[in-house]
């Protein structure tokens, strides 16, 4: 890789006046920054600028240091701009980002073209489960008026239940307002509805413009009649319209590795690790002890190579004396999957020892009976030899080693795996190490949040807390008339024993107690 800095105020030549996202890299070409524009050589040369070091806050002049180098991508639209832009956030996970950077997703449209009786519904996860996926869609507000239009337009139904019968219907009042064409109570056949879904598709898709120009039309015709508010409210309702059925073609520069694919990632950690299947369920520990005050340790879960946050869980270690992350590990694992057997024994009831089932195949069976006493497909351990050690040890006692598990030692992103001696390195593009290393940071995030709120709670109490004697309410009145621990202790007893509460035995043994 070349030390020599490029001429970045030379490249601006070449960025064309267009809409688009921009990516900024640091000297060792890792993306720092991704950000959009309606014009991406007025927006990026403004980074350049002599005079904006002197304006520019902290953050952004700490930005301006470290661009080595950037490149860019053009759009067609300033709604495509925000898509791409973030895309590659969450994609990257730039270090001066900070919209974006979470999991959540841009919206889609699913429709069930399968079910007898079709309808539109929002989503943020595309799953292959036989349904229309249209989008993704940057303009969520648009996007929902568009669709309250589209049900109106074509009778398209709103109601939840996959086939909908009379019992439904009296709790419905799309019928009533004319929002639906009641295909369930015979309004019409399914074949005449199942016409109109494909309609409505149609028009999502940007294939027909009927229902724009529909619209256009009763817009001018208010206006004629100087109902400027009903023309308003279509002059609203066709930019959402046109907003939303836009197409969405982009045309880049140069290409940047693609976003996050969670099933090919998926698919490249069963080759990489040999698994019987790809790891649908997938548990990660970390261990973080800043301090020997409170050591704890968290376990992320991933399904689908997505973050299954209802399911994290957090631990307070209470068995290892002083910081040891092997035996840290080893009691968080075993606390864990302990409860995991204790959940599945209770889920397969008393005949799992007639059966002779042992705790792996007992916590499996159970694992198609309720999902919470499952075991991962796979668990993974921040650390290396040791950690795996440690982790592999308590599973052996438990009598769950056939479950799968690695572990990632994050300085050189080595994959320890049991009974290996050496450990294993997969390429930095690897689809399979940036799984990996997304689960392993989350993990790492969870747990020191949990850290530092249980730091935070420390910091707040009070060296009056350990007095006896002292109670919540005379701490409270103590600091409101003092102000403070130091000023506490350099007071007179008989300045501590005015307060309601205090006697001046207490005030001297409060005093002698700060004062050790």
């Amino acid at each position: 890789m070349s030390n020599a800095k490029p001429d970045l105020n030379a490249r601006l030549h070449d960025v064309p006046h267009k809409p688009g996202v921009y990516v900024m890299r640091d000297r060792l070409k890792k993306v720092i920054y991704v950000g959009k524009a309606r014009d991406l050589r007025k927006r990026v040369g403004n980074y350049f600028m002599p005079s904006r070091q002197m304006t520019a806050d902290r953050k952004t002049r700490a930005l301006i240091d470290s661009i080595w180098d950037f490149e860019w991508h053009v759009v067609r639209s300033e709604a495509e701009a925000v898509l791409y832009e973030g895309r590659l956030i969450k994609e990257f996970r730039p270090k001066y980002n900070v919209s974006f950077r979470d999991d959540k997703r841009f919206l889609l449209v699913r429709v069930g073209l399968n079910e007898p009786y079709p309808r539109f519904a929002l989503t943020r996860l595309k799953k292959d489960d036989g349904a229309r996926y249209f989008g993704p869609f940057a303009h969520s507000g648009a996007l929902r008026s568009t669709l309250n239009a589209i049900r109106k337009r074509f009778g398209i139904r709103s109601c939840r239940p996959p086939v909908p019968d009379e019992r439904d219907y009296r709790h419905c009042l799309d019928d009533i307002i004319k929002n639906c064409s009641a295909p369930c109570i015979g309004r019409i056949t399914q074949e005449d509805y199942r016409r109109r879904v494909e309609e409505a598709c149609e028009f999502l898709e940007g294939e027909s413009r009927q229902m724009i120009d529909q619209v256009e039309a009763e817009m001018k015709t208010a206006a004629e009649r100087l109902d400027f508010e009903k023309a308003a409210q279509l002059r609203n309702l066709l930019d959402d319209l046109r907003a939303t059925t836009k197409p969405m073609t982009r045309y880049i520069h140069k290409a940047l590795p693609g976003a996050i694919s969670p099933a090919a990632d998926l698919l490249a950690l069963k080759d990489a690790l040999q698994l019987d299947r790809p790891p649908a369920v997938m548990e990660c520990f970390d261990i973080s002890n800043i301090s020997a005050t409170h050591i704890v340790a968290s376990m992320v879960r991933f399904r689908d190579g997505m973050p299954d946050r209802a399911n994290y869980r957090r631990f307070r270690i209470a068995g290892v004396p002083g910081q040891n992350d092997f035996a840290s590990m080893a009691e968080v694992v075993r606390r864990r999957y302990s409860r995991v057997l204790r959940e599945a024994f209770a889920v397969a009831g008393d005949d799992a020892g007639f059966n002779q089932e042992s705790p792996f195949e007992a916590a499996k069976r159970a694992a198609g009976q309720s999902p919470i006493a499952g075991l991962p497909d796979l668990i993974i351990v921040d650390g290396g030899k040791g950690q795996l050690s440690s982790a592999c040890k308590e599973l052996q006692r438990l009598g769950l080693h056939e479950v799968p598990i690695i572990g990632l030692a994050k300085e050189f992103e080595e994959i320890y795996r049991p009974a290996r001696p050496l450990p294993m390195r997969l390429p930095a593009d690897s689809g399979a190490l940036k799984l990996l290393q997304r689960i392993r940071d989350e993990a790492h995030r969870f747990a020191n949040g949990y850290h530092s709120l249980l730091l935070k709670r420390r910091i707040s109490e009070s060296r009056l807390d350990d007095i006896p004697g002292i109670s919540e309410t005379r701490k409270k009145a103590l600091l409101a008339k003092f102000g403070s621990v130091e000023r506490i202790r350099r007071a007179k007893p008989e300045a501590l024993a005015e307060l309601p509460g205090i006697s001046p035995r207490l005030a001297g043994e409060i005093l002698a107690a700060l004062s050790g």
